[in-house]
């Protein structure tokens, strides 16, 4: 929760992370499908039960966050949550549900059908971002029209760049706009990349990088209680 903590005192009111769920159905605030890289612990965390995942030490200190701990911790914060894995679905709404975080909350993947199937439970009042079919059409087809059949998403997700390659640029911002539809871009570390994208009007910056961001929002005279993410 360190980090988490951290970006909320320098100011940041919308959190991300993604969700990895043990084999006992717990959800983690958690990116990595292992506890290897960053944990004092191994294994892929879909086949460790809570109570051993509970005893791994992020860099040896601190303990995996559960999603529901999170959503709670700063009621004042928006969370963005990535589900990463199929199994993940119903934990994640679990936890949404049982700490009533639906007006609060925003739900991505980087697949349809797990989109599909949060917005079925959950509802219209839940934020999700655009599936990778509608978010990669924005940038084959700029004059899409939004339908009810299609874009339920409320704001497209996606990456920065793909290899060296800008994915979001003024085409792709002036599309997504035109539909009404916000653009948050990640992961987006470097300085010189986060001022190209606010100089092009993107919406939201994920970073890992949250006193750099912070530092050139206020230099830009960008930095306000409206948009902060983390």
């Amino acid at each position: 929760m360190a980090a988490f903590e951290r970006a909320v005192v320098l100011g940041y009111r919308y959190l991300e992370t993604d969700v990895r769920v043990t084999s006992d159905g717990v959800a983690l605030a958690f990116h990595d499908s292992t506890l290897d890289r960053v944990t004092d612990q191994r294994g892929r965390v879909a086949d460790l039960p809570w109570a051993q995942v509970r005893h791994a030490r992020i860099d040896g200190r601190e303990r995996i966050p559960v999603l529901a701990e999170l959503i709670d911790a700063w009621p004042d914060t928006f969370v963005n949550i990535d589900i990463k894995a199929e199994h993940s679905i119903g934990p994640t709404i679990d936890a949404i549900r049982r700490t009533r975080s639906l007006e609060r909350v925003c739900v991505g993947a980087f697949s349809g059908s797990r989109l599909a199937a949060v917005r079925r439970v959950l509802g219209p009042r839940l934020c999700t971002s655009l599936g990778p079919r509608e978010a990669l059409a924005l940038r084959a087809v700029p004059g899409l029209r939004r339908s009810a059949g299609r874009m339920l998403g409320r704001c497209a997700q996606v990456p920065a760049r793909i290899g060296r390659i800008p994915f979001v640029d003024a085409r792709y911002l002036s599309a997504a706009h035109r539909l009404g539809l916000p653009v948050h871009a990640w992961t987006v570390n470097d300085r010189a990349e986060m001022i190209r994208l606010l100089d092009l009007g993107v919406d939201g910056l994920m970073t890992d990088a949250a006193d750099v961001l912070r530092t050139l929002l206020i230099e830009r005279g960008q930095w306000s209680t409206q948009a902060r993410e983390k």
